[in-house]
Protein backbone atom coordinates (compact mmCIF):
# COMPACT_ATOMS: atom_id res chain seq x y z
CA UNK A 1 0.00 0.00 0.00
CA UNK A 2 1.17 3.84 -0.49
CA UNK A 3 -0.89 6.91 1.20
CA UNK A 4 -0.01 10.53 1.23
CA UNK A 5 0.54 11.81 4.61
CA UNK A 6 2.60 14.76 4.71
CA UNK A 7 4.04 16.29 8.43
CA UNK A 8 3.35 19.84 8.84
CA UNK A 9 5.00 21.65 11.59
CA UNK A 10 3.20 24.39 13.18
CA UNK A 11 3.62 26.79 16.71
CA UNK A 12 -0.55 27.59 15.67
CA UNK A 13 -2.11 23.48 15.99
CA UNK A 14 -5.25 24.97 16.78
CA UNK A 15 -5.76 26.93 14.01
CA UNK A 16 -5.01 24.14 11.50
CA UNK A 17 -7.18 22.17 13.52
CA UNK A 18 -9.86 24.67 12.87
CA UNK A 19 -8.86 24.71 9.25
CA UNK A 20 -8.87 21.57 8.34
CA UNK A 21 -11.84 20.36 10.43
CA UNK A 22 -13.72 23.37 7.97
CA UNK A 23 -12.26 22.17 4.84
CA UNK A 24 -13.76 18.56 5.62
CA UNK A 25 -10.79 16.76 7.25
CA UNK A 26 -11.76 14.50 10.38
CA UNK A 27 -9.12 14.16 13.04
CA UNK A 28 -8.32 10.25 13.54
CA UNK A 29 -5.53 10.17 15.82
CA UNK A 30 -3.33 11.89 18.51
CA UNK A 31 -4.56 14.96 20.25
CA UNK A 32 -2.67 17.81 22.12
CA UNK A 33 0.88 18.72 19.88
CA UNK A 34 0.45 15.78 17.94
CA UNK A 35 -2.70 15.22 15.39
CA UNK A 36 -3.70 13.03 12.40
CA UNK A 37 -6.21 14.07 10.62
CA UNK A 38 -8.04 12.08 7.39
CA UNK A 39 -9.21 13.49 3.90
CA UNK A 40 -11.71 11.69 1.16
CA UNK A 41 -8.15 10.69 -0.07
CA UNK A 42 -4.85 11.34 2.42
CA UNK A 43 -4.17 11.94 5.21
CA UNK A 44 -2.44 15.28 7.35
CA UNK A 45 -0.34 14.76 10.61
CA UNK A 46 0.18 18.20 12.08
CA UNK A 47 3.04 18.30 14.68
CA UNK A 48 3.13 21.50 17.12
CA UNK A 49 6.57 22.84 17.40
CA UNK A 50 7.17 26.14 19.88
CA UNK A 51 6.86 29.90 17.59
CA UNK A 52 9.77 31.24 16.34
CA UNK A 53 11.27 27.47 15.64
CA UNK A 54 13.06 26.59 12.51
CA UNK A 55 10.67 24.42 11.19
CA UNK A 56 7.29 26.46 12.41
CA UNK A 57 5.54 26.68 9.04
CA UNK A 58 7.31 23.72 7.11
CA UNK A 59 6.17 20.63 5.97
CA UNK A 60 7.73 17.31 5.44
CA UNK A 61 6.97 14.59 2.84
CA UNK A 62 5.48 11.51 4.10
CA UNK A 63 3.89 8.59 3.02
CA UNK A 64 2.15 5.65 4.87
CA UNK A 65 3.28 1.85 3.92
CA UNK A 66 1.85 -1.57 4.56
CA UNK A 67 4.87 -3.63 5.34
CA UNK A 68 8.03 -1.06 5.60
CA UNK A 69 10.86 -3.83 4.93
CA UNK A 70 9.21 -4.64 2.01
CA UNK A 71 8.46 -1.09 0.82
CA UNK A 72 12.24 -0.83 0.89
CA UNK A 73 13.08 -3.95 -1.38
CA UNK A 74 10.37 -2.95 -3.63
CA UNK A 75 11.76 0.80 -4.12
CA UNK A 76 15.41 -0.92 -4.77
CA UNK A 77 14.13 -3.57 -6.76
CA UNK A 78 12.52 -1.20 -8.97
CA UNK A 79 15.71 0.97 -8.97
CA UNK A 80 17.84 -1.25 -9.96
CA UNK A 81 18.06 -0.45 -13.49
CA UNK A 82 19.10 3.11 -12.73
CA UNK A 83 21.81 1.59 -10.74
CA UNK A 84 20.20 3.07 -7.13
CA UNK A 85 18.93 1.94 -3.76
CA UNK A 86 17.44 4.79 -2.90
CA UNK A 87 15.59 3.50 0.23
CA UNK A 88 16.97 2.61 3.65
CA UNK A 89 15.62 0.96 6.55
CA UNK A 90 16.27 2.98 9.75
CA UNK A 91 15.14 3.86 13.39
CA UNK A 92 13.38 6.81 13.67
CA UNK A 93 12.27 8.49 17.22
CA UNK A 94 8.97 7.03 16.41
CA UNK A 95 9.98 3.17 15.09
CA UNK A 96 11.16 1.42 12.63
CA UNK A 97 11.15 3.22 9.26
CA UNK A 98 12.25 3.88 5.60
CA UNK A 99 14.09 6.82 3.99
CA UNK A 100 13.89 7.22 0.58
CA UNK A 101 16.89 9.80 -1.22
CA UNK A 102 16.64 10.87 -4.34
CA UNK A 103 19.18 11.84 -6.60
CA UNK A 104 18.79 15.92 -6.06
CA UNK A 105 19.32 14.98 -2.26
CA UNK A 106 15.82 15.41 -1.09
CA UNK A 107 14.47 12.63 1.13
CA UNK A 108 11.63 11.33 3.06
CA UNK A 109 9.98 8.79 5.16
CA UNK A 110 7.55 5.98 4.64
CA UNK A 111 6.43 4.64 8.26
CA UNK A 112 3.95 2.23 8.88
CA UNK A 113 -0.01 2.84 8.35
CA UNK A 114 -1.13 2.74 11.72
CA UNK A 115 -4.60 1.67 10.05
CA UNK A 116 -5.47 1.02 6.84
CA UNK A 117 -8.85 2.84 6.75
CA UNK A 118 -9.57 6.64 5.88
CA UNK A 119 -11.59 8.26 8.47
CA UNK A 120 -15.06 8.07 7.96
CA UNK A 121 -17.32 11.44 7.74
CA UNK A 122 -14.33 13.18 5.54
CA UNK A 123 -15.49 14.70 2.53
CA UNK A 124 -14.87 12.14 -0.03
CA UNK A 125 -13.82 14.77 -2.41
CA UNK A 126 -10.79 16.70 -0.65
CA UNK A 127 -7.18 15.20 -1.11
CA UNK A 128 -4.43 16.12 0.31
CA UNK A 129 -1.05 17.16 -1.87
CA UNK A 130 2.28 16.58 -1.41
CA UNK A 131 4.32 18.84 -3.58
CA UNK A 132 8.10 18.11 -4.49
CA UNK A 133 9.83 21.15 -5.66
CA UNK A 134 13.24 20.51 -7.19
CA UNK A 135 15.67 22.02 -9.74
CA UNK A 136 15.73 18.11 -11.13
CA UNK A 137 12.10 17.18 -11.68
CA UNK A 138 13.15 14.73 -13.93
CA UNK A 139 14.71 12.48 -11.51
CA UNK A 140 12.49 13.68 -8.81
CA UNK A 141 9.53 11.72 -10.78
CA UNK A 142 11.50 8.52 -11.31
CA UNK A 143 11.59 8.39 -8.03
CA UNK A 144 8.18 8.32 -7.02
CA UNK A 145 7.80 5.89 -9.92
CA UNK A 146 10.24 3.81 -7.79
CA UNK A 147 8.00 4.31 -4.62
CA UNK A 148 4.90 2.69 -6.38
CA UNK A 149 3.43 6.27 -7.10
CA UNK A 150 0.77 6.01 -10.25
CA UNK A 151 1.85 9.11 -12.83
CA UNK A 152 -1.50 10.85 -14.20
CA UNK A 153 -1.74 12.90 -17.40
CA UNK A 154 -1.01 16.79 -16.49
CA UNK A 155 -2.25 19.56 -18.90
CA UNK A 156 0.97 20.55 -20.85
CA UNK A 157 4.41 19.21 -21.89
CA UNK A 158 6.50 21.44 -19.14
CA UNK A 159 8.45 19.73 -16.78
CA UNK A 160 5.36 18.98 -13.81
CA UNK A 161 4.88 15.97 -13.37
CA UNK A 162 1.77 14.63 -11.04
CA UNK A 163 1.06 11.40 -9.21
CA UNK A 164 -1.46 9.64 -7.66
CA UNK A 165 -1.02 7.30 -4.77
CA UNK A 166 -2.68 3.87 -4.37
CA UNK A 167 -4.31 4.11 -0.85
CA UNK A 168 -5.08 7.62 -1.19
CA UNK A 169 -3.60 11.41 -1.77
CA UNK A 170 -1.70 13.19 -4.94
CA UNK A 171 2.26 14.22 -5.10
CA UNK A 172 3.07 16.65 -7.44
CA UNK A 173 6.59 17.60 -8.46
CA UNK A 174 6.99 21.23 -9.41
CA UNK A 175 10.57 23.06 -10.59
CA UNK A 176 11.93 25.57 -8.19
CA UNK A 177 15.99 26.58 -7.82
CA UNK A 178 17.31 26.31 -4.38
CA UNK A 179 17.45 23.83 -1.94
CA UNK A 180 14.90 21.02 -2.58
CA UNK A 181 11.66 21.19 -0.53
CA UNK A 182 8.24 20.21 0.11
CA UNK A 183 5.19 22.22 -0.52
CA UNK A 184 1.51 21.31 0.73
CA UNK A 185 -1.79 21.94 -0.78
CA UNK A 186 -5.37 20.05 -1.20
CA UNK A 187 -7.49 19.13 -4.54
CA UNK A 188 -10.97 19.60 -4.61
CA UNK A 189 -13.11 16.96 -6.98
CA UNK A 190 -15.83 19.26 -7.47
CA UNK A 191 -16.54 23.43 -7.58
CA UNK A 192 -14.68 25.28 -4.95
CA UNK A 193 -18.15 27.82 -4.56
CA UNK A 194 -19.57 25.22 -1.85
CA UNK A 195 -16.07 24.80 -0.29
CA UNK A 196 -15.69 28.56 -0.05
CA UNK A 197 -19.48 28.89 1.32
CA UNK A 198 -18.02 25.95 4.08
CA UNK A 199 -15.27 27.80 4.86
CA UNK A 200 -17.24 31.24 5.08
CA UNK A 201 -19.61 29.58 7.51
CA UNK A 202 -16.54 28.66 9.93
CA UNK A 203 -15.40 31.93 10.08
CA UNK A 204 -12.59 31.78 7.61
CA UNK A 205 -12.11 33.86 4.68
CA UNK A 206 -11.19 32.26 0.96
CA UNK A 207 -10.90 33.70 -2.16
CA UNK A 208 -11.35 31.99 -5.67
CA UNK A 209 -8.65 32.63 -8.40
CA UNK A 210 -9.07 31.52 -11.92
CA UNK A 211 -5.62 29.89 -13.44
CA UNK A 212 -4.28 28.94 -16.44
CA UNK A 213 -5.60 24.96 -15.90
CA UNK A 214 -8.45 25.60 -13.53
CA UNK A 215 -10.04 27.48 -9.93
CA UNK A 216 -8.15 27.69 -7.20
CA UNK A 217 -9.50 28.38 -3.47
CA UNK A 218 -6.68 30.43 -1.84
CA UNK A 219 -7.45 30.54 2.35
CA UNK A 220 -5.05 32.53 4.78
CA UNK A 221 -1.90 30.45 6.17
CA UNK A 222 -2.38 29.98 9.98
CA UNK A 223 2.06 30.17 9.73
CA UNK A 224 2.23 33.31 7.54
CA UNK A 225 4.87 34.89 9.19
CA UNK A 226 6.35 32.37 10.54
CA UNK A 227 10.42 32.79 10.61
CA UNK A 228 11.12 29.57 8.62
CA UNK A 229 11.63 30.71 4.60
CA UNK A 230 9.10 29.64 1.74
CA UNK A 231 6.24 29.48 4.43
CA UNK A 232 3.24 30.76 2.05
CA UNK A 233 0.64 33.59 2.75
CA UNK A 234 -1.81 31.43 1.74
CA UNK A 235 -3.22 27.35 1.32
CA UNK A 236 -3.96 26.80 -1.73
CA UNK A 237 -7.14 24.26 -2.80
CA UNK A 238 -7.47 23.54 -6.19
CA UNK A 239 -9.87 22.25 -8.16
CA UNK A 240 -9.80 19.09 -9.71
CA UNK A 241 -10.33 18.35 -13.48
CA UNK A 242 -10.30 15.72 -15.44
CA UNK A 243 -7.24 15.23 -18.03
CA UNK A 244 -7.99 14.20 -21.26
Amino acid sequence: MLRIRPLHFTSNIESWDRLLSALGLVLTEGDGGFRVFDAGSGRLALHGVPDGAAEDGTTALAVEVGDVAEFARRTNLSAADDGTTPAEMIAADHGEACRITAPDGFSFLADPAAHDAQGGGADPALAVVGVWLTEDPTSAAQTLRHVGARPRPVPDADENADFTAKNGGVLLVRPASGTPRSGLGFEYDGGLAPLRERLAAAGIEAGITEEAFGSTLHVPNPDAGAAAPHVPATVWISERRPMG
